[in-house]
């Protein structure tokens, strides 16, 4: 059976809603205009501190002020969870895939505390064998370590990478792994623009997908 990983935001968890308020009530407090969902949406992918620079640029907050940002948001950002909800099917999927024996594990640029913070409140922490954040090593994806870590947590197996992103796939490219787009995340680009070996737009098709690029490997 398979080592399945999963990136967290915009893949398994929309998680923009939480994010968004927060950045706004940032904002607000430095007398700010809000940013819109959509900017959010786009701003998202690679980790707090890039996220709170884009956020910063967007409003016209000098870079003096990125450190108090930073740690205003992260600090906000450790209970976050009150209004992202899982993608419809997510839960049915990896409860189908753990039954046919696949170890599934994640791997976020999000940090952990507030990663795990999320999984506790929609109920998903015990799905997963292995959980990595975007600070439980030095590095963050897209380099290769963490994800080449997960995958290492679940042992020997086959290898599967499932994420939203432009950056999951450069992991995945990296780490030599398939990579399983989910097309309906955070991407900035068009699905043909993006590497990856199967692209789905439901949750609900995923164990066959995975069935059918395990099959074409053996």
């Amino acid at each position: 059976m398979a080592r399945i990983v999963f990136d967290l935001d915009g893949t398994l968890i929309d998680s923009a809603p939480d994010i968004h308020a927060l950045a706004n009530r940032i904002l607000q407090g430095e007398g700010c205009a809000p940013i819109s969902m959509a900017q959010t949406r786009v701003f998202i992918g690679n980790g707090a501190g890039v996220f709170v620079a884009r956020m910063r640029a967007a409003a016209g907050l000098p870079e003096t002020a990125q450190t108090r940002l930073q740690e205003a948001f992260v600090e906000g950002y450790r209970d976050a969870v009150t209004l992202t909800e899982p993608y419809a099917h997510v839960v049915e999927a990896l409860d189908r895939l753990a039954g046919q024996g696949h170890a599934l594990g994640i791997c976020t640029n999000k940090p952990l505390t507030p990663c795990k913070a999320v999984l506790r409140h929609l109920g998903l922490e015990a799905r997963f064998a292995t959980v990595w954040g975007g600070d439980s090593l030095p590095a963050r994806k897209p380099d290769p370590a963490p994800l080449h870590a997960a995958f290492d947590a679940l042992g020997d197996g086959p290898r599967l990478y499932v994420g939203d992103s432009e950056v999951d796939a450069e992991t995945a490219q990296r780490a030599g792994v398939p990579f399983l787009l989910f097309t309906q995340g955070y991407r900035k680009t068009a699905v043909a623009q993006i590497p990856h070996d199967v692209a789905f737009d439901s949750f609900a098709d995923l164990p066959g997908q995975v069935a059918a690029l395990l099959d074409a490997a053996t």
